[in-house]
């Protein structure tokens, strides 16, 4: 029989399409190259203590994902070894369980592989999972025994009546059980669609139960309190009620009274914000502060004891007046030339240096002044500013004398001196009056510009000596 051009060409592609169908089935259907080259897969081997129902062709799980497959299932001399044949695209870390499952009551039992992290490195061809990290079902046979023997110790009455009072319980609640079983199924399918996260909630709850068994102590205190609160709760429950009823109208006031402060309100807060810090900062300091207070307050009751019985009851105080004692500190400020008159009304620009005594720490001037400031952050120490409570650096003082007479910025330490920052000042209105404190008794007064004066003749035709005046005193040199 002889063929046509078009029938050969016609046979010609329907064997292109035949083979082409068949390699595409053997390839991806069938998964030829890998069953008989192994192309795209590798094995590894898990030491199991039974078989317990595993076969061959079995499946091979890992976190609900089919991977592979058991090729063979080999008695050994000390329990069983299966070989895994498992995909290449699934990077299975190697610190992992191994533990056979069953699909069902009837059997189809499957591998399945459990990961303890997903740091390890993934699984190679040829690995071994040990027997320590495998594990078997319990045999179907010594459960069921184990449920006879436990239904047998059950009086017949007793599950009589524990059936019919289960029919009474759960009798007619077809529809609400139908729905806790969907819910429960939208659970499950939820769970497993989020496996990743749910396994890292798992392997992380032990701290959580640990630190609940340490505890146990004080969650059955915890549970007393509670209790405790219940029975009070319960013993005033009109005045709960209450409280409850008047709670929507309370409510309302304070919403109210939140949109009227809405314009400072965050303000306010802003500036809490900034004091909770600063409180934070300074706790140990507020704490002795609470301490001490308690002691200051029986101090301030103890001055009115004394007048306490007598026909003039008020606070007994002794005041002893020591004015210009010690004199006031100058050491660190601006310079006598600089110091602008109380008449000047402008605002000139601040001064960019920190200005405070800066005598030595041990100085009777200015005790509570800042260089004395204790640093909250380093115990024991005392600085001016914050900068140099968080260094390393000690204290310098401008000089070691008390230099309040004269040049009291006159420096032995190398430190610059504060001036006066540039810039326009407004002038006064008339020419500024300078005050100075004057001793009669020698005539000697200081300048402006810091340097003494001597002019015995001012004190000439003063009027008659006060009490004021014996209580100051002539000032000396």
């Amino acid at each position: 029989m002889r063929l046509t051009r078009r029938i050969v060409i016609q046979l010609a592609i329907v064997a292109v399409i035949a083979l082409t169908a068949g390699a595409v089935m053997g390839v991806g259907y069938m998964g030829l190259p890998a069953m008989l080259f192994g192309i795209g897969r590798y094995t590894v081997k898990a030491e199991l203590p039974e078989a317990g129902g595993l076969y061959r062709t079995g499946n091979v799980t890992y976190r609900g994902t089919e991977v592979g497959r058991v090729e063979s299932v080999q008695l050994t001399d000390s329990g069983v070894e299966a070989t895994l044949s498992l995909n290449s695209k699934y990077k299975i870390p190697s610190d992992l369980d191994a533990q056979v499952h069953s699909q069902s009551a009837v059997g189809e039992q499957y591998l399945t592989l459990l990961p303890r992290n997903d740091t390890s490195r993934p699984l190679r061809d040829g690995d071994v999972i040990p027997r320590s990290r495998t594990s078997i079902p319990p045999d179907i046979n010594s459960l069921l025994d184990a449920a006879n023997r436990g239904l047998q110790a059950i009086p017949q009455d007793n599950l009589k009546t524990m059936l019919d009072e289960a029919d009474t319980a759960i009798g007619g609640l077809g529809p609400e059980i139908s729905r806790i079983v969907q819910g429960s199924t939208a659970l499950a399918l939820g769970a497993r669609d989020h496996l990743d996260a749910l396994t890292n909630v798992i392997d992380q709850s032990g701290p959580l139960m640990d630190s609940q068994s340490q505890s146990a102590d004080s969650v059955r205190g915890w549970a007393a309190h509670l209790a405790t609160i219940s029975g009070e709760l319960q013993a005033q429950n009109s005045a709960v009620a209450g409280v409850l009823d008047r709670a929507a109208p309370a409510i309302g006031e304070a919403r109210q009274l939140m949109e009227r402060l809405q314009p400072t309100l965050p303000v306010l807060l802003a500036n809490l914000v900034s004091l909770g810090h600063v409180a934070l900062t300074y706790q140990s300091s507020l704490e002795q502060l609470l301490v001490l207070l308690p002691q200051g307050i029986a101090l301030m009751q103890g001055i009115t004891v004394a007048n306490n019985n007598t026909a003039h009851p008020a606070v007994y105080l002794d005041f002893n007046l020591n004015i210009n004692l010690a004199h006031s500190c100058t050491t660190g400020f601006l310079p006598a030339q600089q110091i602008r008159p109380p008449t000047f009304e402008d605002a000139p620009n601040r001064v960019q240096a920190d200005l405070y005594c800066r005598v030595p720490q041990d100085s009777r001037n200015d005790v509570r002044g800042g260089r004395n400031y204790p640093c909250i952050t380093r115990p024991g120490k005392r600085a001016p500013t914050v900068k140099l409570c968080e260094s390393d650096e000690r204290y310098v003082p401008l000089n070691d004398g008390d230099a309040w007479k004269g040049d009291p910025n006159a420096t032995l330490s190398g430190q610059g001196v504060p001036q006066a920052p540039p810039g326009p000042s407004a002038p006064p209105s008339s020419p500024p009056a300078a005050a100075a404190w004057y001793d009669p008794a020698t005539g000697s007064y200081v300048g402006p510009d810091g340097r003494v004066y001597t002019q015995s003749d001012l004190a000439q035709g003063t009027r008659q000596r006060t009490w004021q005046d014996m209580l100051t005193g002539p000032m000396k040199n």
